[in-house]
């Protein structure tokens, strides 16, 4: 009876109000705040935000001959060469060789698939499925458990094969920039490197090098639409 007394009784509209509405309205939007810092930090430890790297350009490649030119005379590789070299690295790390040999820049040319000379080798019939073929059957498969480093260092050969490119460009005279044909060349001229093998397995031979000299200055550039 008391009970349904009391809930019959008014209840003042300020009482009501302040029943409503905290005693502190600076406390609870500095609890509010930090509840919701606490809530953003723990989502950032779930779902951590992925680290975003800036690119670096390259116009260089590794050379055992820095002193060769002045900066200002020493051309430049092609951008279809760069990337070339940088799927060659790749393609080492494929097959988890250690080291970037005159076969992983051989399958770097035709993995880039645009330059003139990965052209030139598929025209002749030199794949990059019969170059990865051969490369196997040449050095074998690496140990299943070996990693290879994240840029794996050029072998001897494959080092002489890029300086090669590099000395025939200055020795021609002409403008212009070193290219994926100079790099093939390079490789070609390495007879005793895995490279030269596969290369001669699949039908290359000096007078196809001849012919891919005529157009050792051309990389021609996609332009994408």
């Amino acid at each position: 009876m008391a009970a349904s007394t009391l809930s019959l009784l008014p209840i003042p509209t300020k009482t009501a109000s302040s029943l409503l509405q905290p005693s502190n309205p600076r406390a609870v939007r500095l609890s509010s705040s930090l509840l919701a810092g606490s809530i953003s930090l723990a989502s950032a430890s779930l779902f951590p935000r992925p680290s975003v790297r800036s690119a670096a350009v390259v116009s260089s490649l590794p050379t055992a001959k820095p002193e060769r030119a002045s900066a200002e005379k020493m051309p430049k590789w092609s951008l279809m060469a760069i990337k070339a070299f940088g799927m060659a690295e790749l393609e080492a790390r494929k097959l988890k060789y250690p080291k970037t040999g005159t076969e992983a820049l051989l399958m770097g040319i035709l993995v880039e698939g645009t330059n003139e000379a990965s052209k030139f080798l598929r025209a002749i019939g030199i794949t990059l499925f019969k170059v990865r073929e051969e490369s196997v059957k040449l050095l074998g498969k690496s140990d299943l458990f070996f990693f290879s480093p994240e840029h794996p260092p050029l072998t001897d050969s494959a080092q002489r094969a890029l300086d090669w490119a590099v000395d025939e460009k200055l020795k021609s005279g002409e403008d212009g920039e070193i290219t994926t044909a100079h790099m093939l060349l390079g490789i070609w001229s390495e007879k005793e490197s895995a490279g030269y093998k596969i290369l001669a397995s699949l039908g290359f031979d000096d007078q196809k090098a001849s012919e891919l000299t005529k157009s050792a200055n051309k990389d021609v550039v996609m332009n994408s639409r």
